[in-house]
C-alpha cells in the first residue's frame, strides 16, 4: 500500500456545506488514481482513500 503525505494537503469542501463547516465531507484533488476524504468535523481524523473510479460513480449517483 502506498503512502500520502497530507499534512500540507488542501482541502476542497461542497459548496453546499453549512457556514461552520460541520455535516460535510472535505475531498482533496489531485491525487493520482485515489480521492483522500475526511470529516470536516474531524480534520485531525481519519482520512478514506478511495478509488477514483468509486468518488467518480458516487458523485455521478448523487447527482442524480
Amino acid at each position: 500500500m502506498r503512502d500520502y503525505d497530507l499534512s500540507n494537503a488542501r482541502w476542497r469542501r461542497s459548496s453546499y456545506s453549512d457556514g461552520d463547516g460541520g455535516n460535510c465531507l472535505e475531498v482533496l484533488d489531485d491525487v493520482p488514481g485515489v480521492v483522500p476524504v475526511r470529516d470536516s468535523k474531524n480534520p485531525d481524523g481519519p482520512v478514506l482513500l478511495l478509488p477514483a473510479t468509486a468518488w467518480s460513480a458516487f458523485v455521478t449517483g448523487i447527482a442524480r
